[in-house]
């Protein structure tokens, strides 16, 4: 993974932390059932972006070194993992 991008999603999961800490008081303090699923969703929304991010960079990188290779067992493996990933995280 690309430096920059690994720091990247470090930064959104180091928010992501916070907001599901805030999530967890919230509960504890009895707060308005809506206001939290409004921040369940939104952390929800966060963990998608890095997901994005990951997924563009494995795109960018393994999946593209696989089709420059000329392995074909190789360029199947991931193409084949992908969509896996793809299938599972549309549900």
């Amino acid at each position: 993974m690309k430096s920059d991008i690994k720091a990247s999603c470090q930064k959104r999961l180091g928010r992501i932390e916070g907001q599901v800490r805030g999530i967890s008081k919230m509960l504890e303090e009895g707060r308005y059932c809506i206001d939290i699923v409004t921040q369940i969703s939104a952390v929800r929304a966060a963990l998608r972006r890095v997901e994005e991010e990951v997924l563009k960079d494995h795109v960018a990188h393994c999946v593209e070194h696989a089709i420059a290779s000329g392995d074909k067992a190789d360029q199947r493996q991931k193409i084949a993992e992908l969509m896996d990933v793809i299938q599972r995280s549309s549900r």
